[in-house]
């Protein structure tokens, strides 16, 4: 798996795409021109700190084709050190935009994830406001890895469809650790792991406002909806976050790098990389 040269910035250590909404379909653009294949994470507060906890999750990340900044907060990290342009890039709103973007519609789509019904309802609802959109195929997983037997089933169906782009929305950081897993077993060519969007986009969960977005508060809104399964992970992963800002904020913590284990790759990789926030 190989990804171009791409302007990096340490968030808690984790390299994030220093892009916007526009740049981020540009550089998927390119990874398609270029025949890449590979995996697109998008990286939330709660990510950061899962893979902060866990370095096999930061190498995933690492080694991904892109890691878009998810969250508003993720951005804002970015634009403290000094690039302004930086803004969030939520997959729910990505996955729209390829959508409805002309460089893109000719690709097929395959969704995986959700709940019963709800990959099916998200492909009604985008196939209504997308009508050139070529969806090919859903598959709800169980809520635990795949035995050797529905593997089996799921790489013969990919093999066969064979679809450009594979949204997986399992939740983070599970669907990460799948795409890492079965990048080079599935006959795709970019896996994009969009969490909340098959909630969103399914009708299941109302989407938040834009200026809630805008305002770093989306945690709040998906809080409001869904408190018993969410208000632990957010009271952990916002006030260690914020905790963790403050140590590098002050030098009292040197973050360190995940890089992929290929040097060459690390190397192509870290054109801008510093150590330390300035803020």
């Amino acid at each position: 798996m190989t990804t171009g040269v791409r302007t990096l910035v340490p968030v808690l250590g984790i390299p994030i795409a220093v892009t916007d909404m526009e740049q981020a379909l540009q550089l998927l653009q390119e990874d398609l021109q270029a025949d890449r294949k590979g995996y697109v994470c998008f990286a939330s507060v709660h990510g950061i700190m899962e893979a902060k906890r866990q370095p096999s999750f930061a190498r995933v990340y690492a080694e991904s084709a892109l890691c878009l900044p998810d969250g508003a907060p993720v951005s804002w990290v970015g634009r403290w050190q000094g690039h302004r342009s930086m803004r969030r890039v939520a997959g729910p709103d990505f996955m729209l935009k390829v959508f409805a973007d002309e460089r893109f519609r000719t690709m097929t789509h395959f969704f995986y994830g959700g709940e019963e019904g709800v990959a099916a309802t998200m492909q009604r609802n985008l196939q209504q406001r997308y009508p050139h959109a070529r969806i090919v195929g859903t598959y709800t997983p169980p809520f635990r890895s795949l035995n050797e037997v529905e593997e089996q089933e799921l790489q013969e169906r990919i093999q066969k469809l064979q679809p450009d782009f594979f949204w997986v929305g399992i939740g983070c950081p599970k669907q990460e650790y799948f795409m890492h897993q079965y990048v080079d077993r599935l006959e795709t060519r970019m896996m994009f792991g969009v969490g909340a969007a098959f909630d969103y986009h399914s009708g299941r969960i109302d989407d938040s406002p834009e200026w809630v977005k805008l305002a770093g508060l989306q945690w709040l809104h998906r809080l409001a909806q869904d408190p018993r399964r969410l208000w632990k992970r957010y009271l952990y992963s916002n006030s260690a976050f914020l905790w963790n800002l403050a140590l590098q904020a002050t030098g009292l913590e040197q973050v360190k790098i995940p890089m992929p284990v290929e040097d060459d790759l690390a190397a192509e990789r870290a054109i801008h990389l510093v150590e330390r926030p300035r803020m």
